[in-house]
Parts: C-alpha cells; sequence; structure tokens
C-alpha cells in the first residue's frame, strides 16, 4: 500500500485539527488595500484611478472578495463611486489599523500603490495628497502583519528602494523600478493590473492569475513595448520575496525569488472555498489537505533547477500521489471529482 494513503486514523486526526482551531487552517481569505496616490496632473490623476478602479472591481465582482476586505483610497473620492476615502497619510494609516484588526494570522494582504514617487537624501516617499508616507513609514505598518502573507506592490515611479526597506520573510515586494533614481513616468503598473483584469497573464492556466505571473506577463509586456517603439526603457521592476532585500527582474533565469510569489493568489482558493462551503467535516478536512497538496506543488515547482533533478522527480511524484488520492477521496464522498 502506498505510504501516503490517507488512513481513517490520519482523518480522524485532520479533522479534529481543522474542527478545534478553524480559523489557522480555514485562513488564506485576501485582503486588498488599494491607494492611488497624488496625480499632479489630470492625465496621471485620471489614468491612476482607472487603473485602481479596474483592480477594484475585478477583486470584487470576479474573484468573489468580500467588500469588507477590500479598502480603496483615491486622490478624489468624487472621481470613483468605488473611492472609500481620500489617500492622506491619516487614512492611510487608519486603513492599516483596519486591516489588522480584520484580518487573521496567514490571511493573504495585498497592498497596492499608483501613484508617482520620489527618491531624495536616500529616502524613498510615495505621493500622497498632503503628507507623504515613506518606505521606512509602510515598513511599520507591514511589521503589524506579520503573521500574514503580505503582497506589497508599489507601482509608482522611484519605487525601487522600496524593496530594502521592506524585505522581510513572508512578504512579496514588487516595484516598477529597480533603484530610486528610475523617476521617469513608468507603464508597468497598467500592465500589472491588466494581468489580473485580462485573461492573457494566467500562464499555467489554473484559473487564477498570481502574483508571480502578474509580474512576469507586466514585464514582459513592458519590455515589449520600449522595443515597439525603440525607446531606451527608463523602468526595471523587480520582485523579491525570499526577504534577502536583493529584487530580481527575470524570475526564469534568477530563480532566487518567486516561490512565494506564486502562492499569492487575489482570487480566492477555490478547494478552500469548497472547503469553507461544505458542513460534512470528514470532507473538509480532505479538502484542507488538498490545499495544502497543491500549495506544496506550486512551492516545488519554484524550486526547479535549483535542487537535485533526482530529489525533485521523486518529491514531485509524491505530492502528485497524495493529489490523486485525496481527489479519489474526495470523489467518493461527492460522487464528483473537486
Amino acid at each position: 500500500m502506498i505510504s501516503t494513503l490517507i488512513s481513517r486514523g490520519a482523518l480522524a486526526v485532520v479533522v479534529f485539527f481543522v474542527t478545534a482551531v478553524a480559523k489557522p487552517v480555514m485562513g488564506q481569505d485576501p485582503y486588498l488595500l488599494v491607494i492611488t496616490g497624488l496625480g499632479g496632473d489630470p492625465v496621471y490623476s485620471e489614468r491612476f484611478t482607472e487603473w485602481g478602479s479596474a483592480l477594484v472591481a475585478t477583486a470584487g465582482e470576479e474573484f468573489g472578495v468580500p467588500a469588507e476586505h477590500i479598502i480603496y483610497l483615491g486622490e478624489d473620492p468624487i472621481a470613483d463611486v468605488l473611492i472609500q476615502d481620500r489617500s492622506t497619510r491619516e487614512n492611510v494609516e487608519r486603513a492599516f489599523a483596519t486591516l489588522v484588526t480584520n484580518s487573521q494570522p496567514d490571511d493573504h494582504v495585498f497592498v497596492v500603490l499608483i501613484g508617482h514617487g520620489s527618491f531624495s537624501g536616500g529616502q524613498s516617499r510615495f505621493n500622497l495628497p498632503g503628507p507623504d508616507l515613506t518606505a521606512e513609514d509602510f515598513g511599520l505598518h507591514l511589521d503589524q502583519l506579520a503573521d500574514r502573507r503580505v503582497a506589497f506592490i508599489n507601482l509608482a515611479s522611484a519605487s525601487g528602494e522600496f524593496v530594502k526597506a521592506l524585505s522581510a520573510d513572508g512578504r512579496t515586494i514588487v516595484t516598477a523600478t529597480r533603484t530610486g533614481r528610475e523617476g521617469n513616468e513608468t507603464i508597468f503598473g497598467g500592465y500589472f493590473v491588466a494581468a489580473f483584469t485580462g485573461e492573457g497573464a494566467d500562464l499555467n492556466k489554473d484559473g487564477r492569475v498570481s502574483v508571480w505571473e502578474a509580474f512576469e506577463f507586466a514585464r514582459s509586456e513592458v519590455t515589449r513595448e520600449y522595443e515597439t517603439s525603440n525607446r531606451i526603457a527608463t523602468e526595471h521592476a523587480v520582485l523579491d520575496d525570499n526577504g534577502d532585500g536583493e529584487g530580481s527582474s527575470d524570475l526564469e533565469a534568477d530563480a532566487t525569488d518567486g516561490a512565494l510569489a506564486r502562492t499569492m493568489f487575489l482570487a480566492a482558493d477555490p478547494t478552500m472555498a469548497a472547503a469553507r462551503a461544505t458542513d460534512d467535516e470528514e470532507l473538509r478536512a480532505i479538502l484542507v489537505q488538498k490545499a495544502d497538496v497543491e500549495r506544496r506543488i506550486e512551492e516545488l515547482l519554484a524550486l526547479r533547477g535549483q535542487i537535485d533533478q533526482d530529489r525533485y522527480d521523486s518529491q514531485l511524484e509524491e505530492l502528485l500521489v497524495e493529489l490523486a488520492l485525496a481527489n479519489r477521496e474526495i470523489e467518493a464522498r461527492t460522487g464528483s471529482n473537486e
């Protein structure tokens, strides 16, 4: 008998664990904070609002993120009915306090900054109506979310120095520029948002777009636009998710970053959604176990080429067998394959 078979004894342990500490096991609820900053010009203000509103609308209407899990702050609340309040320093701080209060350990928190940034005197800032917020200011807020999985996406110009300031275990940091000195207008943000609102970024065709996929899609589109217009690229987006404070641009080649970003989704995990929806405790336990196996498969796939090939193949085979057995258990209890 295959050693990874889900025995009744093991299943009973999982059932007990799920029912006794349901919230930590059933975590990974998505929370979204979108902040559009000071435009400085009507053209930019409209563009930033368009990007922010598109992301918020998609999160709520298509991804099913509950309205109470979404906070949208903008330069001008009158510009769109989705904007809940003005993006002042005080309101941003209040929004983070709300995230700390409402989210739970292991939930996925997405913070998206859309606007202009600046870098001077060794300090990076995100430009807001009124006093700006520095990278260090944001770091203090993120420290309050240390037991959550955080994706901090800064789509502003001159955003690169945010990586060093915010990098930590359990965090995925994306910036539109490599350094604070890339201060020109960026186009990366529009493509990053389009990765979630469009249909071209689901690279592995699993029905959801990860932060890793959104980054790869946007970076590729930025490269294409600069090349087709015969312009020299003035922005180079980077991603850091291994806590070393150094962003990677080509994730396929660098491979030091990307593992965590592959597991960060704004859309709800369909397996976990099914687990929450069922009243069958044993089925819920199997679904939770399946979701964990799927997560471990994603993490292992990200390590391909970094570990011994035989070890990789062996671990992948074990996980695929475990996943197949979980699917068999689900089918036996429901009459269909989840």
